[in-house]
């Protein structure tokens, strides 16, 4: 079947559409050009230690804020462990001592006075407890660095092994990753998209054009986010400014493989390339405003939760994805009007060639409808069969020692720590109550199983054993038996505050252990009250869409189903394969959200081409002509996000390495199953009912074929 070209578009038409898409694209420049001089400045407004993840309401913030009288707010616990094996000499000690002394001099190091070095009751091990002064998160981490390369100047005692752990050594190993973090994955992405463009569009010059506009909408994003970051509206740290990349151009380059493609089948039926761009840009930009539109929602559902952090993350990469959509439907159909040329060596020329043709795509979508059921059956029982791994999904957390796949050196420190000190030793539990209370509080924290110590706070320099009372308060620093991160230690840190609430309701727990405790809980009720939110909002968005209510209800379950499937193998593989020992709590909601927002996605492409196709040639033929014309691109477009995403998998991070896997496998599985398959077997078995309450009449159907 052909079909005949259109006449060329009104002189006043051309007149228009261009000068509206000039000044669009000189303001879009303009904004980039100026934006994106502030976009290699945004890494120094991250903010990454554990209480800015939290809610100003956690009681751990509270305690936080409380121990402030105390002890500086920005102290960071810091060890220097010492071992031999043979047991500890006098010349170590005095290594220690001078080491010691060495630190203090520095100045500007620490926020107080460090205790002097204690040994193990094994002899094996000595320990310094270091309060580094952590306000300034750039400055921090240098002097971790300098004490790490000022520990192994001449004169150490042969076979004696130091390392840097605690709370400090960790922190300043996560600056140092989230650091090189951004250079990274930039690069990284920006080469998968050179390799993956050039595949799809196998032309000398079209491929540059899409990443131009990635690039420049990426920097636009950074340049705005680093201005809300630096006037405290957005907290930005090493996990949102680590997807943010990815996701941006990974978006840009989805919606420019959809827009390219729909002008490339408008220039086989328009001589005006004009004409071609203004067809394919009424045709392509709802879906993709549309499937911006359901990423963004789902995103700013994140404003919701009670973690700070995750409040960041929903607006950081919804200006990213908002900004992707932007530059594609403005930037791109700019540059794409430069001529015919660009396709080069593959120009197309008008023909009146039917986008449907014969190939790949039409042979499967002829498979499917020809055999639904087995399609649908096959594909729902492998989507199934994964679901049932996500039962061995481990959410409960990731210990301090594993959070960071490289093994650094506060890793390492923190496992020989254990072996000689109590293992929360490395981050002391801060209890703060009432100064009138204080026997009974030591008692209640001594008397909580899992705790080992429990210590009234006296302050620097005092000569006296007796507590620091400040407005009637006292500070009480407790030892756990257990590492400082993981189920144990936030069962201690319940059992620890329901021990003290029987002797004061006023007592406050913090301290890092309370706070990894307290973003773990924020992190379980979220999974409970975002979720719903976004399937919603999704729906909603779906249904404005196709005009119906049945297909955004099939679409949803699908598209969750999917989610439960990918999560299975990210369990099994994590399990299996890559020998990780947990995942956040977060995991479930993050991986949720961009799947389902994703997954969503690629239906919202595929469905809103058959809904374009069907009242002219009826829903199962409808279904038939869409998957055969958008199957090529959609599949692109796949390819691209999920090969950015596995960028993240790369990473020594965890929590980044697990999201990256789970992404990347949904949006394959999302693309070459969901979309491909079951969907359009659903729609084969349920013809116009899917629609419902919207109904495509045979006068309508036959109307559209004559």
């Amino acid at each position: 079947m052909t079909v005949p070209p259109t006449d060329p578009a009104p002189t006043r038409t051309k007149r228009v559409w261009p000068r509206a898409l000039g000044v669009a694209l000189v303001f879009l420049i303009v904004l980039g050009g100026g934006l994106g001089s502030l976009a290699g400045k945004l890494t120094d407004q991250e903010k990454n230690t554990s209480a800015s993840f939290l809610s100003k309401t956690a009681e751990s913030t509270r305690a936080l804020k409380a121990s402030g009288a105390f002890v500086d707010e920005n102290n960071v616990p810091t060890i220097v462990l010492y071992e031999r094996a043979s047991g500890i000499t006098a010349a170590d000690k005095a290594r220690a001592v001078e080491d010691l002394t060495l630190v203090r001099n520095q100045g500007d190091w620490l926020t107080g006075s460090p205790a002097p070095p204690v040994v193990s009751d094994d002899g094996k091990a000595l320990e310094l407890f270091l309060p580094f002064a952590g306000k300034d998160q750039n400055a921090f981490s240098d002097n971790i660095k300098s004490l790490r390369t000022q520990l192994k100047r001449p004169g150490k005692p042969a076979g004696l092994s130091t390392y840097v752990t605690g709370v400090g050594g960790t922190q300043a190993d996560l600056v140092e990753v989230f650091g090189s973090l951004n250079g990274t994955l930039l690069v990284a992405t920006v080469a998968i998209l050179v390799i993956i463009l050039l595949a799809v569009y196998r032309s000398a010059v079209l491929w540059l054009l899409p990443l131009l506009g990635a690039v420049l909408a990426f920097s636009i994003a950074s340049g705005i986010l680093y201005l809300l970051a630096k006037s405290g509206v957005l907290v930005v740290n090493g996990q949102s400014a680590g997807i943010l990349p990815v996701m941006t151009l990974g978006a840009a380059t989805d919606y420019a493989l959809l827009l390219t493609s729909r002008y490339r089948e408008e220039l086989h039926r328009h001589e005006s390339t004009w004409e071609a761009m203004k067809v394919a840009w009424r045709g392509a930009a709802p879906a993709i405003l549309a499937s911006a539109a359901t990423v963004i929602l789902s995103l700013l559902c994140l404003l919701f939760s009670e973690l700070e952090g995750n409040k960041g993350l929903g607006p950081v990469v919804a200006i990213g994805v908002a900004c992707a959509a932007l530059t594609m439907l403005v930037f791109l159909p700019a540059m794409l009007l430069m001529g015919r040329w660009l396709f080069w060596p593959r120009i197309p020329r008008v023909d009146g060639q039917d986008p449907v043709h014969e190939g790949l795509w039409k042979d499967l979508a002829d498979k499917v409808s020809g055999n639904a059921t087995a399609f649908m059956a096959g594909t729902l029982a492998v989507l199934v069969v994964l679901c049932i791994g996500v039962t061995g999904l481990k959410s409960g957390g990731i210990p301090q020692d594993k959070a960071l796949t490289n093994n650094p050196e506060s890793s390492v420190g923190q496992q020989h720590l254990a072996k000689h000190f109590a293992a929360g030793s490395g981050a002391p539990v801060d209890i703060v109550g009432p100064a009138s209370q204080v026997d009974a509080l030591v008692g209640a924290a001594k008397g909580t199983k899992g705790v080992t110590a429990a210590l009234p706070y006296t302050g620097d320099n005092t000569g006296s054993n007796a507590p620091l009372v400040k407005d009637g308060k006292v500070l009480i620093e407790a030892i756990l038996a257990v590492d400082s991160t993981g189920g144990q230690a936030r069962d201690v840190v319940k059992a620890l505050r329901s021990n003290l609430d029987t002797v004061s309701k006023d007592a406050l727990v913090g301290g890092f252990t309370a706070i990894d405790s307290d973003i773990h809980d924020a992190a379980k009720r979220d999974n409970k009250v975002i979720l719903p939110i976004v399937l919603l909002l999704i729906t909603v968005v779906l249904a404005i869409l196709l005009r119906a209510l049945v297909a955004p209800l099939v679409l949803i379950a699908t598209v969750v189903l999917s989610y439960g499937a990918a999560l299975g193998a990210a369990s099994l593989v994590f399990n299996n394969l890559f020998g990780f020992v947990g995942a956040d709590a977060s995991f479930p909601l993050f991986a949720f959200i961009f799947l389902v927002a994703l997954g969503v996605d690629y239906n919202i492409f595929l469905m809103s081409r058959v809904r374009e196709e069907a009242p002219r040639y009826g829903t199962r033929e409808g279904m038939r002509r869409g998957l055969t014309v958008t199957g090529g691109v959609i599949t692109s477009a796949g390819i691209v996000l999920a090969a950015t995403f596995s960028v993240l998998a790369t990473l020594p991070l965890v929590f980044l390495a697990e999201i990256g896997f789970v992404v990347a496998f949904g949006v394959v599985l999302d693309t070459f199953v969901v979309r491909s398959l079951l969907v359009p077997a659903i729609v084969e078995k349920l013809g116009d009912r899917i629609w419902w309450p919207a109904r495509l009449g045979p006068d309508e159907v036959r109307a559209g074929e004559r």
